[in-house]
């Protein structure tokens, strides 16, 4: 008899690692124990030289499907015989920490749930080992059930001996309950309402044209029939969001094929264990409410994920529901979701019809994620529900432990400790109280959950920011990185690469080392630091923040710039850009140089194309305009010719500048000569692309680089990322893109985390 000492690091707790390691052993006559210490799962291997050899190679091999094994170390060791093979109390290490996102309903518990057999019929609760909710109930690690929102419910003599049981499904499942000892769904309001009555009432109120908030694993929704017109656009007005695309969650598969063109390479994505909401063509047949994303070619959607939801689609009370719903975020517009039924009720009982609740605590709230497809694969939009907090593993040697605070929009934070960046669940836009509030409540407890104790703070460079508010409340040593190499570090953390590249960010708004707004930048960068060798030629930017709403005010000034107040003017008027006194104002600021900020941004550029084409001259959502231009251009019918001017050079740093004057000339000589708007829009991607390729060959030849990694909020334009990656390619660049970081403002914490832990190695005094 011999004994192994084996320590497994990676994603092993809250997903079934310590049962399925009993199994394992007992099938290979294995004595022992396993344990979590907080940061990797501890085992005593004792048996014979051979069962020990064919137990360590199966470990790896047939882990549970949600495990993620990233390093495993065995070593021989002395220990007295042990008397069997058990699970025993967890401990608690400092560590590597690998927490389990929240995992969607696995198909056995499906099942189990409409069998009437089943002592779990009809349960909301209903989870297993392999499903279930893990970071929104976690308190404290190591993962047990005392450390989480069930320590309020305890176990009945049938789920305690399920979960005593090595061979049971939820043997050791911290979540495990039934419909005897588990949470309960009542009505927000009316609690004597419980149970099947509150289910049934909820089905009636939506299946009626009504609206309702459901308390689901990370927070509330907000739902009503998604083939209701009446129903779709009351939500909108109740929650003043007038065109951005709300999401659909659909009872099943075949509801989904029926609405929507889902690839094979796709579907794993839609029914694995993550279920984000992902962003797909409809189907020209579509049944859904035109108001559910007006003008959009594509349509969010997402399959239940948590009982409850499967629950609201399927239950034994003779509703006629329909079999799809609206599953938007419970919050009013700018807010973060709601998790508590204190907030419910005060943000949400006036939108919806009917709230229904549960008595689960909600410990950290997480939002759905929202995933594109691109480059046939997965593109990260908002990442939160299902993916945080799994960490990002670099390959540079870091020790450092760091908070990085993110953006002011699409915050998410991020947390680093050595060689791992953790990113949060999202947030919200710190512009708003309730998002600013969120982040400083989950900042401690996820630093808790992870063991990060910073020493090091990044966050944006913006004076005014409000995540410098919070920064400076915490005492701790403040690193400001620059927006735009924020975005460059994240795609470099996500693909692990270190060395220097030239960096392409694209975006809205930025702010700058010159104190001037950026947003169309190449740079030279690496985790070292950054130049600035190439943006957009700049242009005024009238009415500050208000022209990211506006924007017929860059098409305007791009207009004044090209060709005079005079014929800007006349022409403005003739494309009805903006009322006559509107554009007599923005015409006084230019003359005058009142309230205009110089600007790169490349957001703002789309801005004005769409304006200047008559898509949207006023956005209601962030990114509005930059979307019907992206629609219009996927509408065109011929591929007109790539051009583009000539690249400057600044006066007062020698960069490179791309030809937005020029991009933005052709478009208007094209709509002179009577062009489609669909070309137009085509043609505008295609110069900008090649304007982009043009300014990273030059760039290349200065620098001898050769790889270019694309990020910034522009680069969610998945037209113009393949229009740019493709001719990059063609030009013998090696292209870094992102997969699971978003590239919009929702990533840059992991750059500012990667900037930090840099900061730290450099000056380990600190």
């Amino acid at each position: 008899m011999k004994t192994l000492h084996l320590q497994i690091f990676g994603l092993v707790q809250g997903v079934g690692f310590r049962p399925y390691v009993s199994r394992l052993a007992a099938g290979h006559r294995i004595l022992g124990t396993v344990a979590n210490l907080g940061a990797r799962v501890e085992i005593f291997a004792q048996g014979e030289e051979e069962a020990l050899s064919a137990f360590r190679q199966a470990l790896p091999r047939q882990a549970p499907p949600r495990a993620s094994i990233l390093r495993m170390t065995a070593e021989e060791t002395e220990r007295p015989p042990f008397p069997d093979f058990s699970i025993i109390e967890s401990g608690r290490e400092y560590g590597d920490i690998f927490v389990s996102p929240d995992l969607a309903t696995c198909e056995d518990c499906r099942r189990e749930l409409f069998a009437p057999a089943n002592r779990r019929y009809l349960h909301p609760f209903i989870n297993c080992t392999n499903c279930g909710p893990r970071l929104t109930i976690l308190e404290a690690m190591p993962y047990d059930r005392e450390r989480t929102s069930m320590k309020a419910f305890p176990m009945c003599g049938e789920c305690r001996r399920e979960y005593a049981s090595p061979e049971n499904r939820r043997y050791d499942a911290q979540p495990v309950c039934c419909n005897d000892c588990g949470p309960e769904v009542f009505l927000l309001g009316r609690p004597e309402v419980r149970g099947s009555a509150a289910i049934t009432e909820t089905r009636r109120r939506i299946a009626a044209g009504g609206i309702a908030a459901i308390k689901g694993i990370g927070g509330f929704h907000l739902c009503c029939d998604a083939g209701n017109e009446e129903a779709v656009q009351r939500l909108r007005q109740r929650k003043h969001r007038p065109e951005k695309p709300l999401a659909v969650m659909v009872r099943d598969e075949s509801v989904l094929a029926r609405e929507c063109l889902l690839t094979e390479k796709a579907r794993p994505m839609v029914t694995g264990p993550q279920r984000p909401i992902l962003l797909l063509p409809r189907n020209p047949h579509s049944t859904l409410a035109p108001s559910v994303a007006p003008g959009n070619p594509k349509v969010g959607v997402l399959l239940p994920y948590a009982p409850i939801q499967m629950l609201l689609f399927d239950y034994p009370d003779g509703v006629n529901m329909p079999d799809m719903l609206v599953m938007t975020s419970g919050n009013p517009s700018g807010a973060p979701i709601c998790h508590t039924d204190e907030e419910a009720e005060e943000a949400l009982a006036g939108i919806a019809d009917i709230i229904l609740t549960h008595d689960r605590r909600i410990r950290l709230r997480a939002d759905d994620s929202v995933l594109d497809w691109a480059e046939e694969g997965p593109y990260m939009i908002r990442r939160s529900r299902g993916f945080a907090p799994l960490p990002l593993m670099l390959s540079g040697d870091y020790k450092g432990e760091v908070l990085a605070l993110g953006g002011e929009l699409k915050n998410t934070f991020a947390l680093a400790k050595g060689n791992l960046i953790y990113p949060s669940p999202y947030i919200g836009d710190m512009t708003d109280l309730r998002a600013l509030l969120a982040l400083e409540d989950s900042i401690p407890l996820l630093s808790s959950l992870l063991e990060v104790n910073p020493r090091l703070v990044a966050l944006d460079m913006h004076p005014r920011y409000n995540t410098r508010r919070v920064a400076e409340k915490l005492g701790l040593p403040l690193l400001p990185v620059q927006h735009h190499y924020a975005h460059i570090l994240s795609c470099l953390a996500e693909n692990d690469v270190l060395a220097p590249v030239l960096g392409v960010a694209l975006d809205g708004t930025g702010y700058g080392t010159d104190g001037t707004i950026w947003g169309g930048e190449i740079l030279e960068a690496s985790p070292t630091g950054f130049q600035r060798l190439a943006s957009l030629a700049p242009f005024p930017q009238p009415g500050g923040d208000k022209s990211s709403r506006e924007g017929w005010r860059i098409a305007y000034s791009l207009l004044h710039q090209c060709y005079g107040p005079k014929e800007a003017q006349q022409l403005a008027r003739r494309l009805e850009l903006c009322r006559e006194e509107e554009g007599r104002l923005v015409a006084f600021q230019l003359k005058e140089d009142v309230g205009c900020l110089l600007s790169t941004s490349a957001g703002r550029l789309f801005d004005a194309v769409s304006a200047l084409l008559g898509l949207r001259n006023r956005s209601s959502f962030e990114g509005e305009a930059a979307m019907m231009l992206q629609f219009a251009a996927e509408r065109a019918e011929v591929m007109p010719p790539r051009k583009h001017g000539e690249l400057a050079r600044a006066p007062e740093d020698g960069r490179l500048l791309l030809p937005t004057l020029d991009i933005f000339r052709s478009i208007v000589e094209g709509l002179a000569r009577g062009e489609s708007r669909e070309d137009l829009a085509l043609s505008f991607h295609q110069q900008l692309a090649d304007s982009i390729v043009t300014g990273c060959i030059a760039s290349r030849e200065r620098t001898g680089l050769t790889t270019v990694a694309l990020s910034g909020g522009v680069f969610q334009n998945t037209l113009l990322l393949h229009l740019t990656k493709e001719r990059l390619l063609e030009e013998g660049f090696t292209v870094l893109t992102h997969h699971l970081i978003p590239p919009n403002d929702g990533g840059i914490a992991v750059g500012q985390a990667l900037a930090a832990l840099q900061h730290l190695k450099e000056n380990p005094s600190l």
